[in-house]
């Protein structure tokens, strides 16, 4: 039998893993419409539109990585810890589950410095990221029927892996004419007896703004009033510019057991390095008595570690990055903030509703009484792309149409390169009047 003869019995015959898992191929290229949208992927999809002849460059505000800016570079002691743990060959095995032991007790007094009860190693495990911690946590969440409660605008990872999970999803609003609190009426009316948990992301990406200690006691009231316990996904911890202080979720452990999410990557800019940690902020000890630890600790069972030499630096890295270090990379933000917040106001169709007060990223309201030939956020971000070699997120991506999300922390040069073309875009496609 002829090759070409044998490839067509092949095709016709029928096989049982055609498509495969539809979730997965509900893929990045329908934003509007896709259970599986991640920033990577519109990242890259945006990215593909780029006009390859302009020779001005691309204008990257739509990840939130600076690593590729001079003016952003992790602090000395971090590639010292690295390399004293590699070169002292004690690190080249395999990992406990969890972690490393010195790894997980300084995460846990990290995190629970501020707090009015201290935190041990039993209550860290170390995984490959904090997108892995979120993976873990909303695998270990879903059971039959059971839902989870997300903000929105939120991180879409949460969104993609609880549809792979077939965790139902119900969201409650961040209001931009409050600095995006929470909706409390909202997130109590979506609740019923099938809901298991509600994520809350502070200091907030996407939104830049920073909840104060009033609101996150009321959102912890709420939530035991509700029966549910807190994910607190804490990534931009302690990355606060503006007038409110970021405060621990953890904080309020007491009210309602908390499980805190976090990671090297943003704080320290290693984003590369892969090392995040989940938390147990619980003093009564609900999380492990109704399970939760022990679903965690099987999870960590079957999947990867991070390098064990990475867990090895955490330590040092922790102990010894100097106060400078912060001081220089907030003051950094905080002008780059405000250079957006100023200059947005010269751009006619976007607004920008709220200053950022911390984290790397800023929504921006698309006004498109003010523009034509746009037919949404989507067409916004990819017509800016071709025209302008400027790259942002739709706001579709974190679950609000017709906004756009935006990562100032970049070196202000380029963001102000970045936000004159988008002006030059806007004035481009003004309507115009008669």
């Amino acid at each position: 039998m002829s090759m070409e003869n044998g490839n067509g019995s092949m095709r016709k015959k029928k096989w049982n893993f055609l498509q495969g898992n539809k979730e997965v191929n509900n893929n990045n290229n329908n934003i509007n419409g896709s259970s599986a949208i991640s920033v990577r992927g519109v990242y890259s999809m945006m990215l593909s539109n780029i006009n390859e002849e302009d020779e001005r460059g691309v204008v990257r505000l739509c990840r939130a990585d600076p690593t590729d800016f001079s003016c952003f570079r992790t602090t000395q002691d971090a590639p010292h810890a690295i390399a004293e743990a590699v070169e002292s060959f004690r690190f080249n095995s395999y990992a406990p589950s969890g972690g490393l032991f010195q790894a997980r007790r300084a995460v846990a007094d990290l995190v629970s410095s501020d707090f009015p009860y201290k935190l041990s190693a039993d209550n860290v495990f170390l995984t490959v990221g904090c997108t892995e911690a979120i993976n873990i946590i909303t695998t270990v969440l879903a059971r039959p029927g059971a839902n989870i409660l997300l903000p929105r605008p939120g991180y879409p990872q949460y969104q993609a892996r609880a549809a792979f999970c077939r965790l139902e999803v119900r969201y409650f609003d961040l209001l931009p004419d409050r600095g995006w609190e929470l909706d409390l009426d909202s997130l109590e009316s979506l609740a019923d007896d099938n809901t298991v948990a509600m994520v809350l992301i502070n200091p907030s990406n996407p939104c830049g703004n920073v909840f104060t200690y009033h609101h996150l006691k009321k959102v912890a009231e709420t939530a035991k009033k509700l029966g549910i316990f807190i994910i607190s996904d804490e990534v931009y911890a302690h990355l606060t510019f503006g007038s409110k202080p970021y405060v621990a979720m953890g904080a309020f452990a007491s009210i309602v057991p908390i499980i805190t999410l976090g990671s090297l990557s943003k704080r320290w800019v290693v984003p590369g390095w892969r090392l995040g940690w989940i938390v147990t902020c619980d003093p009564h000890g609900i999380l492990q008595d109704i399970g939760i630890v022990t679903n965690i600790k099987t999870y960590l069972d079957i999947t990867s570690n991070p390098p064990t030499f990475v867990q090895a630096a955490v330590p040092q890295i922790l102990e010894k990055t100097k106060d400078d270090f912060y001081t220089k990379n907030l003051n950094i933000m905080k002008e780059a903030a405000e250079i957006l917040y100023d200059r947005c106001k010269e751009i006619p169709c976007l607004t920008c509703p709220h200053k950022p007060e911390g984290t790397m990223t800023a929504m921006l309201k698309i006004n498109f009484s003010k523009i034509e030939g746009i037919v949404d956020d989507v067409d916004f971000c990819v017509k800016l792309a071709k025209e302008e070699s400027v790259v942002l997120l739709p706001g579709a991506t974190v679950g609000l149409k017709n906004w756009i999300r935006i990562t100032y922390v970049v070196d202000p040069s380029a963001l102000k390169e970045g936000l004159s073309r988008i002006k030059s875009f806007s004035l481009r496609h003004a309507i115009q009047l008669p």
